[in-house]
């Protein structure tokens, strides 16, 4: 049990004033691109997304990722692996930052970002809403 505690990655909130800076931190030069593929990737997987104000958060681990503000439960569906099912906003934007990870990854080939990818996962895995994220990403 102690060593799960000790292990436990912790997200915060980014602060209003610090947030210009979030993505070029953890994305290097691909922030504008990465940014773009969230709200991308948000569309994609859930119809009713509305384009709405983002928070970013950052993990203990060295990673981040950004989820919607004001947006409850939201029906997700990505026809590739046959996942449709609901899921909180936090949840949602993790899925879709680690989708976006992970096609801002292939295209560019970047460790740093791979990186990214890996780091957020190992926090979706202790997500309260961890098996419904896996289930989207598989």
């Amino acid at each position: 049990m102690t060593n799960e505690i000790q292990n436990r990655i912790t997200s915060a909130v980014v602060p209003h004033e610090l947030r210009l800076m979030v993505l070029p931190r953890y994305l290097g030069g691909h922030y504008v691109a990465g940014e773009s593929l969230v709200y991308d990737w948000a569309a994609r997987l859930c119809s009713n997304y509305d384009h709405g104000s983002w928070n970013y958060f950052a993990l203990s681990n060295g990673g981040f990722y950004m989820a919607p503000v004001n947006m409850g439960r939201v029906h997700v569906r990505w026809h590739l692996n046959g996942y449709n099912d609901m899921m909180g906003a936090d949840a949602f934007g993790i899925t879709v930052t680690l989708f976006a990870l992970c096609h801002l990854a292939e295209k560019t080939q970047d460790d740093t970002i791979i990186d990214r990818f890996h780091q957020l996962r190992e926090f979706a895995t202790q997500h309260v809403e961890a098996a419904n994220i896996l289930r989207a990403i598989d």
